[in-house]
């Protein structure tokens, strides 16, 4: 067996041992935050993809996430009744892509299918990010960061100041998502330990995509990227076409967390769009290690759920921030980089030759 599937089998038993924990103290409760940290973890491994092995980074993936949240929650919430019988909603309505549920009244709405909501959803965030891809992925450095943080601040202002999309107040009354017969992402609590596992099986699964593209002759070209991008490309590398499809890839994966999040917790809000939460997202990666998908998602599960708990306060922000600078400053790698346990045996043989050296 290789490493890479012992990793995700180990990974996999850690996510059963909690939820049994859970089980055995009486604190299933606390299967809702680590839910949620699941879903937040898909865009950090996305990201972490993005900036650790294609070397761009971006500060604006929380838009991503909320395209995908407002646009499933949009399609599953607005009532299509009036127009059923005419035109595109008529034709949707037989080819299946509508659905009709009861609303807060007794009345019955005719919705999108979250299933066709989940993909318009993704299907948009793809077109954006080819769209500013192509261009922003030209800049470098911190002209790279400052025009993803200005789509980033453009989606916040769109969803902080659309009336359609609820406006400050967001979307609420998303109805859950059904994957199959009586099994449907909602954050109901007789549902916890079942969403807890079709969150945590989501996460592993793109685990398993993004380390068999690191492990491909497309991951040897973005390391080559990474460590030397005018190299690689005086070597042939079709580098924009690489960097534009892993910025794709991670857009696609935050917009997945963002529609999945939503239906989860049944309305979203233009917070999950603000300059903070990708800052956040930014700031997760960097201390799990730029280039180390499962420091990364360590890191995410551990910081993400005790954010979620509200251990970190009014201060959240600050702690993310404060994160942030210190990685920036004394550790740029990150704490749990794939180096470091060669770095400590260094640190650590080299303390052993001197010692050996003044015994002598």
């Amino acid at each position: 067996m290789k490493a890479k599937h012992l990793q995700l089998l180990g990974f996999s038993l850690v996510i059963v041992a909690i939820q049994l924990l859970t089980q055995f103290t009486n604190s299933a409760y606390h299967l809702t935050q680590l839910t949620m940290t699941a879903y937040y973890s898909l865009l950090i491994v996305g990201l972490c993809m993005l900036i650790g092995y294609a070397g761009q980074i971006s500060l604006g993936h929380a838009g991503f996430f909320a395209i995908g949240g407002y646009i499933s929650a949009f399609l599953t919430t607005h009532d299509l009744s009036p127009y059923k019988t005419k035109g595109i909603v008529a034709v949707l309505a037989k080819a299946g892509v509508l659905t009709t549920r009861p609303d807060l009244y007794g009345g019955d709405l005719l919705t999108v299918n979250p299933w066709a909501s989940c993909i318009m959803a993704l299907s948009a965030a793809i077109i954006v990010a080819y769209i500013i891809g192509g261009p922003v992925l030209k800049l470098k450095g911190h002209y790279l960061a400052m025009a993803t943080l200005g789509f980033g601040i453009i989606v916040y202002r769109i969803v902080l100041g659309s009336g359609l999309l609820g406006a400050a107040d967001g979307i609420s009354d998303v109805p859950s998502f059904r994957l199959f017969s009586g099994i449907e992402i909602t954050g109901r609590s007789s549902a916890r330990v079942i969403n807890y596992y079709i969150a945590w099986g989501l996460v592993i699964a793109g685990m398993a995509l993004l380390l068999n593209l690191i492990h491909s002759r497309v991951g040897r070209a973005l390391a080559s990227i990474h460590g030397a991008e005018d190299a690689a490309d005086a070597m042939g590398i079709p580098t924009a076409q690489y960097k534009l499809k892993i910025f794709v890839l991670s857009a696609a994966f935050a917009s997945l967390a963002g529609v999945l999040l939503t239906h989860y917790n049944g309305g979203v809000g233009p917070s999950e769009a603000s300059v903070m939460k990708s800052v956040r997202y930014v700031a997760i990666v960097a201390v799990g290690g730029m280039a180390n998908l499962w420091g990364a998602l360590a890191m995410s599960l551990i910081l993400n759920y005790l954010s979620l708990r509200g251990y970190f306060g009014t201060f959240d922000d600050a702690v993310f921030g404060g994160i942030l600078i210190l990685i920036m400053l004394f550790a740029p790698g990150g704490l749990l980089r794939r180096q470091i346990l060669r770095d400590i045996r260094h640190i650590f043989g080299a303390k052993g030759k001197d010692q050996g050296g003044e015994a002598a």
